[in-house]
C-alpha cells in the first residue's frame, strides 16, 4: 500500500475530500518523523511503538574483497515494535494459511 492508496481508501470509507485527507496524512507522517528526528519515541496504542536506537559501530566485510575490513560507523536507526492488536491480526496469517 502506498500513501496514495491509503488516502483513496480513507476517502472512500469516510466520504471526505481526498485533498484534505492527503494533507492530514502528510502532516501525521511529518510529525512522526520530526519526533523521531528529535530522538523521541512515538506510540500509537494497539498499533505499535516507533523508537530511535543507536546502532554501535562495527566491522563489516566487502563481499568483493573479503580480506579487507570495512568500518561501519555508529548510526541512529528507527525501530518498530508492533502493538497487541496488530500482533494478533498479523498472527492470524499463519493460522489461515494452507500448509502445503
Amino acid at each position: 500500500m502506498t500513501k496514495r492508496d491509503l488516502v483513496l481508501r480513507i476517502a472512500a470509507q469516510s466520504g471526505l475530500n481526498q485533498r484534505d485527507i492527503a494533507t492530514v496524512v502528510q502532516l501525521m507522517l511529518d510529525n512522526v518523523t520530526n519526533e523521531l528526528a528529535a530522538g523521541r519515541g512515538v506510540e500509537f496504542r494497539n498499533f505499535g511503538v516507533f523508537s530511535v536506537k543507536k546502532r554501535a559501530a562495527r566491522i563489516g566485510r566487502n563481499p568483493n574483497m573479503p580480506a579487507r575490513d570495512v568500518v561501519i560507523p555508529e548510526e541512529a536507526v528507527v525501530k518498530f515494535k508492533a502493538g497487541k492488536t496488530m500482533k494478533e491480526r498479523v498472527g492470524k496469517l499463519i493460522e489461515h494459511s494452507d500448509p502445503t
